[in-house]
């Protein structure tokens, strides 16, 4: 008998390409997200109570929509409003900005700020020769300008309103057609803020300017003192930021059917007077409750 063949068949196997799980972009994403939470965490915990309630009221409100908003400056907290919280902060930015300029280093003993119960007081003191001002002139000498300028453009970048007084000694200004402290103390006022608001602040930032002639000498002891002179910049407290004023709801109340037209007047006033509707209570989104959560935690520690 002749002997069958046996046919061997071999098939070669492509091996297929291993495929990779996402599920690390998730872990991953996770992770940034706590690490995030944590330097927002460390960084609040080094700022005032205002920074803190500014970034709660943006994370409440993203759209800006709110009374309460946080800075437009990145990484920056520089136009943040003038509180008794935060004084001290402007006054040594502005001790430093003065310090970097060289040409006012030697008029430093005539640079003077100081924290009042008014809010924060910049005063440029006179010397027997004029350190700001021409001697017995409105007119601003080179230093005034530029020291003016340079607290105008750190100032004009919060929210608090500036009044702006002068002052003399008591030497009586002799001008035979009248003019006498008075009008130079306010005067002098006047060219310092037509300067400010020409190189920094806003147009609507000056709330007062006030002359007082000799009437509130720095030396009382001294009226004839040169420091006697001189220009006091008064940047007021902002304890509030000012919340919009809500607008009322008109609801239109329908006649009663039936309703005869000898109504008493009591009804009637019901009926054409609006009333204010309360608006329903927005449900806070996530990133405001994220926001509260760590708040909370700061408050506990």
């Amino acid at each position: 008998m002749a002997k069958r063949k046996t046919t061997i068949l071999i098939k070669k196997v492509q091996p297929q390409a291993v495929r990779h799980s996402g599920a690390w972009k998730v872990a991953y994403a996770d992770f940034v997200t706590a690490l995030m939470a944590l330097f927002i965490v460390l960084w609040l915990m080094n700022t005032s109570d205002q920074v803190r309630k500014l970034v709660a009221g943006y994370f409440n409100d993203p759209m800006g929509r709110a009374s309460v908003t946080g800075t437009d400056r990145s990484g920056s907290a520089d136009n943040l409003p003038l509180t008794k919280s935060n004084v001290k902060q402007l006054k040594q930015r502005l001790e430093h900005a003065i310090e970097q300029m060289a040409d006012l280093k030697a008029l430093a003993k005539q640079i003077e700020i100081t924290v009042t119960p008014e809010g924060l007081r910049i005063e440029l003191m006179e010397t027997k020769n004029g350190a700001f001002f021409e001697t017995g002139s409105t007119a601003l000498n080179a230093s005034g300008r530029e020291l003016l300028g340079l607290i105008a453009k750190e100032l004009g970048d919060i929210p608090n309103n500036i009044s702006i007084e002068g002052h003399t000694d008591a030497q009586p200004y002799s001008d035979p057609g009248g003019y006498g402290n008075w009008e130079l103390s306010t005067d002098r006022a006047n060219a310092a803020r037509r300067l400010m608001q020409s190189t920094g602040l806003r147009t609507n930032q000056v709330s007062q300017v006030r002359g007082y002639a000799d009437q509130k000498l720095r030396l009382p002891e001294h009226p004839l003192d040169p420091s006697n002179r001189r220009i006091s910049l008064i940047v007021q407290y902002m304890e509030r930021l000012p919340a919009p004023a809500a607008a009322p709801i008109a609801v239109t109340v329908s006649k009663p059917a039936g309703e005869m037209p000898g109504a008493s007047q009591a009804s009637a006033a019901k009926t054409a007077a609006p009333m204010v509707a309360a608006e329903p209570a927005k449900p806070a989104s996530p990133a405001a409750r994220i926001a509260e959560q760590l708040l909370a935690r700061l408050h506990r520690h």
